[in-house]
């Protein structure tokens, strides 16, 4: 009984101290608000209850990559008995630069050919379309299982150029990649056998950098960007995170696979 009082009584002291804290006017009419003041103090609260959210936003982020992290495969759990078809898409526009480079990687790529279609995507409206075109036949000489397509519109831009090729792939499984990829020859052949599960209709792998070290605005870039392939990749799209799929398709360096139930 002492003990309830006591609390209650602590209690009641604290709120009438807090209260008196609150409503202490000893310093009235020695300095009101002006419209500077509220110009200054709105702006950097709402920036502050930004950066709170923003705060809370990785704070889960990173705690859910330290708890899923351990359930992601070494491994494909299941493997195909037979490599099913694959279509790999190549969407260019204007990107004669690099074009070489992304086709020169693809063809070294390691499936078997009777198995594999690459069809390249090329929107392009300047010197890109004539290279790309000799340099596709070139390859296609060579015996490579390699395509050449070229829109004179770009309806739907890249979403468009792909969904074109579509018409004609004959994969199952489709993979497409930017312009300024390099490819690892044995992309398809670690990714492959995750499509084996039923259940599994996209596989997409984080990116790698080629210029990670060349000075410290590509090296501060890394961190920023591994922020999203290395955490929220992992992090189970709930909570804080977003309820979508973090696509990677439309920037550099990134592997995208998905089934294609419609191919022929």
């Amino acid at each position: 009984m002492h003990t309830t009082i006591a609390f209650f009584v602590a209690n009641q002291s604290a709120f009438e101290q807090i209260k008196r804290d609150l409503l202490d006017d000893t310093f009235a009419g020695v300095h009101s608000l002006a419209l500077f003041d509220y110009l200054l103090i709105v702006p950097y609260f709402a920036i502050l209850l930004v950066l709170s959210f923003y705060g809370m936003h990785r704070y889960e982020m990173i705690r859910g990559y330290f708890k899923h992290r351990r359930n992601l495969p070494a491994t494909p759990p299941q493997r195909f008995a037979e490599l099913p078809p694959v279509t790999i898409q190549l969407p260019l526009y204007n990107e004669r630069f690099v074009v070489e480079r992304l086709i020169e990687t693809i063809v070294r790529i390691d499936y078997p050919k009777d198995k594999l279609q690459i069809q390249v995507l090329d929107d392009s409206t300047d010197e890109t379309h004539p290279f790309t075109e000799r340099l596709v036949a070139e390859y296609r000489a060579l015996g490579h299982p390699i395509e050449y397509h070229h829109r004179t519109n770009r309806h739907g831009f890249k979403a468009g150029a792909l969904q074109e090729g579509l018409k004609t792939a004959t994969g199952i499984v489709v993979a497409v990649f930017d312009a300024d990829f390099v490819v690892p020859t044995d992309f398809l052949q670690r990714t492959i056998h995750y499509f084996a599960d039923p259940k599994v209709g996209v596989v997409q792998t984080r990116w790698t950098y080629l210029n990670q070290s060349v000075n410290k605005l590509t090296e501060v870039q890394t961190m920023l960007l591994d922020g999203h392939f290395v955490l929220e990749h992992v992090t189970p799209p709930k909570r804080f995170s977003t309820p979508f799929i973090c696509s990677n398709i439309t920037n550099s360096p990134v592997y995208n696979a998905f089934r294609n139930d419609h191919a022929n």
